[in-house]
C-alpha cells in the first residue's frame, strides 16, 4: 500500500518512447530514396550558398560589410567596427570555418522564409488553422533542442542536412508568430477602406496587410537568423562543420584557448546579423510614419 501511496504504480506506467523509434526508423527504412534525393537537394543548395560566399575576396566582404553597416546606421564608425570584427574572425584563421557556417544559417533562414510566411499567413486568415498551429508552434518553441537532432539524424544521417532540418524546425517559430501578429494587428479601418474601393481579400492581403506589417515581418526574420545562430553549436554534434564544430573538438580536447575564438567569432556574426537587420527594420517603421 505504501508504495502505492509514495510511488507511482508500475502497473500505471506505459512507455512510448520504443513505439515512436521503431516507427521513424521504419519510416526511414520505407522511405530511403526520397530522404536521399532530399538529402542531395540540400547538401547542394549549401554547397552552393558557400561556394557563393567563397568566391568573394575576403577584403571585398569586408568592405561590403562596412558600406551596409554605414548606410544602415548612418554612422561610418558603425561600419568600420563590423569591418574590424570581421577582420578579427580572419587574422583568428576562422575565416572558411565562418563561411561554413553562415552557408547553413542562411539556407535555415531561407527554408524558415519560405515556410513560415505564408504560415503566418494563414494562421492570420483562418481561425481554426490558428487552433491547429498555434500548439504545435508552443511545442517546438519549448522543446529541448537536443531532441529535433535525433529524428534529424535517424532520417538523414549525420552532416550538414539533419544540421539544416533541425535548425530550420528551432528558427520558423519566430518567422510564422510574427508575421501572424504584424498582419493581425494592421489598422481594421485601414483594410475596410480597401476592401470599401473595390479590393478582394487577397489584394487587401498583398497591398495593404503585408506592406503595413513588414516592420514587424522584418522583425520576425531578425529573430529567425538569431536564433538559427543559437543552433550552431548544437548541430556541430550531429556532424555539421564550421566554428560550431571548432568548438566541439576544442571542447572535447579542454582547450579552453581554442574554443574561445571560435565562440568570439559566433558572437561577432551574430553581433552583425542583428545590428543590420534590426536597422532595416528601423528603416521600413521611419518610412511607415
Amino acid at each position: 500500500m505504501n508504495e502505492y501511496l509514495f510511488k507511482f504504480p508500475k502497473e500505471w506506467q506505459f512507455n512510448i518512447g520504443d513505439t515512436i523509434d521503431i516507427w521513424i526508423k521504419a519510416f526511414s527504412r520505407d522511405h530511403r530514396e526520397a530522404f536521399t534525393a532530399i538529402k542531395s537537394v540540400v547538401i547542394g543548395s549549401i554547397k552552393g550558398i558557400n561556394w557563393m560566399l567563397s568566391i568573394i575576396p575576403w577584403w571585398l566582404l569586408i568592405l561590403a560589410i562596412m558600406i551596409l553597416g554605414w548606410r544602415v546606421s548612418g554612422k561610418k564608425r558603425t561600419g568600420v567596427l563590423y569591418g574590424a570584427m570581421l577582420f578579427f574572425v580572419g587574422s583568428s584563421g576562422l575565416w572558411s570555418h565562418m563561411l561554413e557556417t553562415l552557408s547553413i544559417v542562411i539556407a535555415a533562414v531561407i527554408l524558415s522564409i519560405i515556410m513560415g510566411f505564408p504560415l503566418g499567413i494563414l494562421i492570420a486568415m483562418n481561425k481554426r488553422a490558428e487552433g491547429i498551429i498555434r500548439p504545435i508552434l508552443d511545442l517546438m518553441q519549448t522543446m529541448p533542442t537536443f531532441v529535433y537532432l535525433v529524428p534529424a539524424v535517424i532520417l538523414f544521417s549525420t552532416g550538414k542536412t539533419p544540421a539544416l532540418m533541425a535548425t530550420t524546425i528551432y528558427s520558423i517559430v519566430p518567422m510564422i508568430r510574427m508575421t501572424s501578429h504584424g498582419i493581425t494587428h494592421v489598422d481594421t479601418e485601414v483594410v475596410e477602406a480597401a476592401k470599401a474601393f473595390g479590393s478582394t481579400t487577397l489584394q487587401a492581403l498583398v497591398k495593404v496587410q503585408i506592406p503595413q506589417a513588414m516592420s514587424t515581418i522584418m522583425t520576425g526574420v531578425n529573430q529567425t537568423i538569431m536564433m538559427a545562430m543559437s543552433m550552431v553549436v548544437t548541430c556541430a554534434l550531429i556532424g555539421a562543420n564550421g566554428l560550431g564544430m571548432e568548438i566541439l573538438l576544442a571542447t572535447n580536447r579542454t582547450e579552453m584557448g581554442k574554443a574561445l575564438m571560435p565562440g568570439i567569432s559566433i558572437v561577432v556574426v551574430a553581433i552583425i546579423l542583428d545590428r543590420l537587420t534590426q536597422g532595416l527594420v528601423k528603416k521600413e517603421e521611419a518610412e511607415q510614419q
